[in-house]
């Protein structure tokens, strides 16, 4: 079963990526001709030919891998993507064709979403959910750029409880804005793809912006009208902030807020889970746990209200440098000191009830290294939530770039 649940994304996303490309002398690419019969074709340097840029990113303890492969053709890049967690099984697989304008940059992707029950639970119960959606950009200048993006997406549980969030079509539109972080896939799942996102531990590597602050908006609008069966209003935001306390030394300062203006009450009573009340899908709910937002909570916690902010001291050990340790090449190593407080929940009473706020605290660290042409990140952390007695949370990551 769950070698069926590998194999058939995978294929699905290696199947476009795959196929050979030729690059031309004059550096365009085409793609790869017939040749007559009889004929041999003739087998370019191998520096010649046009490269798949593969991008693998894998999560500890959740068991989580991320794999990207891209192929860059003239001004389209075709693109495959595979999240899998191994210890829970869910897996989800994306499609991509984005074709970069002279002033628009537009991508149209599929994909196809499972999600488990949590491993704890000992049963089989799924949730899926398949799509389709065009997204487009408009860049200004360098550091400010305006989104839309239009999704269609059906959903499906195995779950007899889900009764409104089962068999139900989720068409929305969302439009945004950011400020200095075109290359932060966190910010960009704000206005973009939000299952696709990768999550980033820390903040150290995102292009914050001019005058090292940044800022990412999104208004979404979930409609009942033209076959999809949710309605609600919805807008997140998040600013980012650097202060350089040396010349290596440094903080960066996230807050990150949510709230939906409008939802519909479609579900009342005693028995039903409050995430399930209202006209909104589940994975469109604000979330306080987790990589990207207070890392020492060990219960998950949704809701349709949510603030939190985080800081992360940087402390250099060493930069800029080439210690062979482990057989690989060692370039930078920073400690890190963590912290962050924030709520959420179903009513907007939360953000002044001051006992609802978690408060974390953490030490970590993020280090760089090289091998065999590749540049890897590896991030650590151990942090714990003041109010929660789940413990300490430890997180580990690994991340390629080439």
């Amino acid at each position: 079963m769950n070698d069926l649940r590998i194999a058939a994304p995978v294929l699905l996303s290696l199947a476009i990526l795959c196929c050979p490309v030729e690059a031309s002398p004059a550096g365009e690419v085409s793609a790869q001709r017939d040749e007559p019969a009889g004929t041999q074709p003739v087998e370019e340097p191998a520096e010649e030919r046009l490269p798949l840029f593969p991008k693998l990113d894998i999560y500890f303890p959740e068991g989580k891998l991320d794999l990207r492969l891209s192929r860059l053709i003239k001004n389209a890049l075709f693109e495959g993507q595979v999240k899998y967690n191994f210890v829970k099984g869910d897996i989800t697989a994306f499609l991509r064709y984005r074709y970069y304008g002279h002033r628009t940059i537009y991508q149209l992707g599929v994909f196809d979403a499972r999600e488990f029950e949590d491993v704890e639970d000992f049963d089989n119960d799924f949730e899926r959910v398949r799509g389709i959606l065009l997204f487009t950009s408009w860049p200004h200048d360098y550091h400010h750029r305006t989104f839309l993006l239009a999704e269609i997406d059906h959903l499906t549980s195995s779950k007899e409880e889900l009764q409104f969030n089962n068999d139900r079509t989720h068409t929305f539109i969302r439009v945004g804005f950011q400020r200095g972080t075109a290359d932060d896939t966190r910010s960009n799942a704000i206005v973009g793809e939000t299952r696709a996102r990768t999550e980033d531990l820390f903040t150290a590597h995102r292009e914050i912006g001019p005058g090292q602050a940044g800022f990412t908006g999104a208004l979404t609008y979930g409609f009942d009208f033209t076959g999809g069966d949710f309605s609600y209003l919805k807008i997140e935001a998040e600013g980012l902030k650097r202060f350089n306390l040396s010349p290596r030394s440094f903080v960066v300062a996230r807050v990150h807020a949510g709230s939906f203006l409008h939802k519909e009450t479609v579900r009342e009573g005693p028995e039903v889970e409050e995430w399930d009340r209202y006209s909104i899908p589940l994975a469109e709910l604000f979330r306080l746990d987790g990589r990207e937002n207070l890392k020492g909570i060990d219960e998950k916690l949704r809701g349709t209200e949510e603030l939190h902010s985080t800081v992360e001291l940087f402390v250099p050990w060493f930069l800029n440098r080439s210690y062979r340790f482990l057989w690989v090449d060692w370039e930078n190593f920073y400690w890190i000191f963590y912290g962050g407080v924030g709520t959420v929940g179903y009513d907007r009473e939360v953000y002044t009830d001051w006992g609802g706020y978690y408060p974390d605290v953490g030490l970590g660290f993020e280090a760089s290294f090289k091998l065999r042409g590749y540049t890897f990140f590896l991030s650590g952390l151990a942090a714990t939530a003041l109010q929660d007695d789940g413990g300490v949370k430890t997180r580990l990551s690994i991340k390629s770039y080439h």
